[in-house]
């Protein structure tokens, strides 16, 4: 009796030691889970209608370029699907500052402009750094995802977090499979 005692007792005591262990989120971990957590806002982004030329390192929507590393399909493959393209990032960077600018005369001279997009224009920018954010794993059919945006004019990288789904999507998917019949549900920046 005591010999079934102890081996009871021991596997209650160990059972700490084969469970499954959560993992505690890095900070800047933390902070991509806050900032979905107050400010995300799904939304249905329009695939890209123009003409799509994709080169050796770049794709061309119509008169806009971007640049990538060709290693990385991920980027690659949202990009040759039409996702992301500079047009819609010029459109969500106007749009981001008519939303948070609360300076009056900034918001009136921007309207008085011949064309107010252009101060927001993006063309010659370089994507790298995409990582699907695997913490966000609660519904196979939505993927999350940070990638680095290289203004290459202005010398300056911004991240963005960019949500893709697709409704069609199975638990075994491909995540190349997965971006082919996706759809742009959420994009955002942080400063």
């Amino acid at each position: 009796m005591k010999f079934l005692f102890s081996i009871g007792l021991s596997l209650l005591l160990s059972s700490n030691f084969f469970a499954q262990k959560n993992e505690k989120l890095s900070s800047k971990d933390a902070a991509i889970v806050e900032h979905f957590k107050n400010d995300y806002k799904k939304k249905n982004y329009k695939k890209f209608a123009g003409k799509i030329l994709v080169k050796d390192n770049l794709v061309q929507f119509d008169d806009k370029t971007v640049y990538y590393d060709k290693s990385d399909k991920i980027t690659s493959n949202i990009l040759k699907e039409g996702l992301i393209y500079p047009q819609l990032l010029t459109d969500f960077q106007m749009q981001k500052f008519l939303d948070e600018t609360t300076d009056k005369t900034q918001k009136r001279f921007l309207k008085l402009q011949k064309d107010p997009k252009a101060s927001f224009d993006v063309n010659n920018i370089k994507l790298s750094n995409v990582s699907e954010l695997t913490f966000f794993n609660s519904d196979f059919r939505v993927k999350r995802f940070k990638i680095s945006l290289k203004d290459m004019r202005l010398n300056s990288t911004k991240v963005y977090f960019f949500e893709l789904m697709n409704s069609k999507a199975s638990k075994d998917i491909s995540l190349e499979e997965f971006i082919k019949g996706s759809r742009l549900s959420y994009i955002d920046t942080t400063e």
